[in-house]
């Protein structure tokens, strides 16, 4: 893999921010095949999670500084999951502690362990407003790349992206899912420089009504934004900028364990490759790797990797030009 060791080093100690939800997760997995409007045997699996602090978590694992703002509430469960936080060192210097109860994303998978449904409660995320980051300032000029998810209120994202185009800042955003990625679908992108939608989520952040992807694409670029990720699940990634569109096979995963995180964990491997300079073709790889480790695992997180490992895993799913 190509990286720059001088742009490296331009970046130490930079911290990447990330902006959106820390949740409680509860994933309910079936036994069984799932009976609709029944009782269904399953078993159960609490994590920390969140979008946003899932990418921060694995950045922390991977040895990236990382700043997260989110909102926790004022109670046992909002204490735990700012304890995990400080047990990996994210940071939380603009985060939000206030006396709603903390979020809680609860997850129904099927007997394959695909995503049956999903319930989100209890995010606050209002909290984090324009007003908010102004105060904040400061920190946010000192990032290297500000990660904002789409649980947060869209004039939040307008005014995130103002301010990483002022500040010359990559800024990208992960759509979550396909409700919230609607918010955007009239949305000025400029200064936005990734977005990174699944299959789903990228017609619904259009408005033109495309019939392909690359009608959808072309309609977000020219609303401004500089890359798409596409993520299509075991058919790998695509991604599309105005010069070029570059695809990647996803690695043959054969003990699919849980597939919650594996877009999250997608995304800080892509981070973590940006931060040690490399380039767009070799970042997807350390992506895709990322994101097949953490289907072999239960939750978000891929706890046993390291950077040093994940980047020697590259070479189990995809041809190299040479290790870091």
């Amino acid at each position: 893999m190509s990286s720059n060791a001088n742009t490296t080093f331009a970046y130490m100690n930079k911290p990447v921010i990330c902006i959106g939800a820390a949740l409680v997760d509860e994933l309910y997995a079936a036994n069984h095949p799932m009976l609709m409007a029944t009782t269904n045997d399953a078993t159960v699996h609490r994590s920390a999670g969140g979008v946003a602090r899932n990418i921060a978590h694995q950045l922390a694992l991977l040895g990236v500084p990382v700043q997260l703002i989110s909102v926790f509430g004022n109670d046992g469960e909002g204490d735990w999951l700012k304890t995990i936080c400080g047990y990996v060192n994210i940071q939380l210097d603009a985060a939000i502690t206030n006396q709603s109860l903390t979020g809680k994303y609860t997850g129904i998978l099927n007997y394959d362990r695909s995503l049956f449904t999903a319930l989100l409660t209890n995010t606050s995320l209002d909290s984090i407003s324009p007003q908010h980051l102004q105060q904040h300032e400061a920190l946010l000029a000192t990032a290297f790349t500000i990660i904002a998810d789409a649980n947060i209120d869209t004039d939040t994202v307008a005014w995130l992206a103002q301010f990483c185009q002022r500040k010359n800042i990559p800024f990208i955003i992960e759509p979550v899912s396909v409700p919230p990625a609607q918010k955007f679908a009239k949305m000025n992108l400029q200064g936005v420089q990734l977005v990174t939608p699944n299959e789903d989520e990228l017609p619904a952040m259009c408005s033109n009504g495309g019939k392909t992807i690359e009608e959808n694409a072309q309609e977000i670029l020219d609303r401004g934004v500089e890359k798409i990720w596409l993520h299509r699940g075991k058919k790998g990634s695509m991604l599309f900028t105005k010069e070029l569109t570059y695809s990647l096979q996803a690695p043959d995963v054969q003990d699919i364990r849980d597939v919650t995180g594996a877009g999250d964990g997608s995304l800080s491997g892509w981070v973590m490759a940006k931060y040690l300079g490399m380039d767009d073709e070799d970042s997807l790889k350390v992506a895709h790797t990322l994101s097949a480790e953490i289907l072999q695992v239960n939750g978000a997180i891929a706890t046993h990797l390291n950077q040093q490992k994940l980047l020697g895993l590259v070479s189990k799913y995809y041809e190299v030009r040479n290790f870091l």
